[in-house]
């Protein structure tokens, strides 16, 4: 117990601590617009995409800057979701199928960049690996203060657009109507989402972080069909599996961050599956038990 008290007592812990809880709670409440919206596997895109523009960053300025690798990342995010776009508008291609090309092909180019700075740069000095899978350990206070503050924001415009982002996502045709701004509102939920692959990153990895887009939410309709509640549930979930994946990895040295989130939020999602009070299959199945029985 002890243990545990100087454990979170640390200061840097408590950085960690926060910017987990903040980080997964903008995940889930942002992810739920996107489930809605069925275009859940274009955050698996952007997060694969944002390694070639982390890579790209390190092999101009030859330093470790956080704020280099989250501009870079950001900006080969933007760039994926144009070819997206593209693809899907200039071809008869599906947008399934598009999110799968660009997808392999942007977390290709980032495969290569790395093994070219690992062999040629010292990438593994340089914290790079830590990008793919993500390493609370590895953070300093800066890069968990950048993902605080940019999951608040996150956080804060998902409130302030929550009911014109609900309008657009059910019915975008009603939304024209009252003069709202779909175009615009879409770009800036592409914009939030972008945002939340780029500041989560380093702690989740490129390779999970859409795994906090797309799980809490999906968890979060086992328990409600009302979106403003769904959403923080979801937001609660995302932030609960950042904490506790968050502590363990931290306490583990070595542990990756990345998966262990997503075992906590695999792991939320199986309950809520059995036991979800509005769609759970045990729920389900006692209360088609009763109905019977009366």
């Amino acid at each position: 117990m002890n243990s545990l008290i100087d454990f979170l007592s640390n200061p840097n812990t408590q950085w960690v601590l926060t910017g987990s809880i903040l980080l997964g709670f903008a995940s889930g409440l942002i992810g739920s617009f996107v489930l809605l919206k069925k275009q859940s596997l274009i955050g698996d895109a952007m997060a694969h995409a944002t390694l070639p523009g982390v890579c790209i960053a390190y092999i101009i300025s030859g330093v470790k800057s956080t704020p280099l690798f989250l501009t870079g990342a950001a900006l080969t995010g933007l760039l994926a979701t144009y070819f997206i776009q593209a693809i899907v508008k200039h071809s008869r291609i599906k947008t399934d199928a598009s999110i799968g090309v660009v997808l392999s092909v942007f977390f290709g180019i980032g495969i290569v960049l790395l093994t070219y700075i690992t062999k040629n740069m010292g990438g593994n000095q340089s914290g790079l690996d830590d990008f793919i899978f993500g390493q609370a350990a590895s953070m300093v206070r800066g890069d968990i203060q950048t993902i605080a503050v940019g999951s608040f924001l996150i956080i804060l415009f998902t409130s302030l657009f929550f009911k014109e982002f609900k309008i657009a996502v059910f019915d975008p045709n009603y939304a024209k109507g009252l003069g709202i701004p779909v175009g615009l509102i879409n770009s800036i939920l592409m914009a939030l989402v972008i945002g939340v692959v780029v500041v989560g990153i380093q702690m989740v990895g490129v390779v999970l972080i859409a795994a906090l887009l797309i799980t809490p939410p999906l968890a979060a309709r086992y328990w409600t069909d009302r979106l403003g509640l769904m959403s923080f549930i979801s937001g609660i979930i995302g932030a609960l599996s950042g904490v506790v994946g968050t502590t363990v990895s931290t306490i583990g040295e070595g542990l990756p961050t990345g998966p262990l989130i997503v075992l906590v939020t695999s792991a939320l999602f199986l309950l809520s599956l059995l036991f979800g009070k509005s769609k759970g299959l045990i729920t389900r199945f006692f209360i088609s038990k009763g109905v019977r029985h009366t």
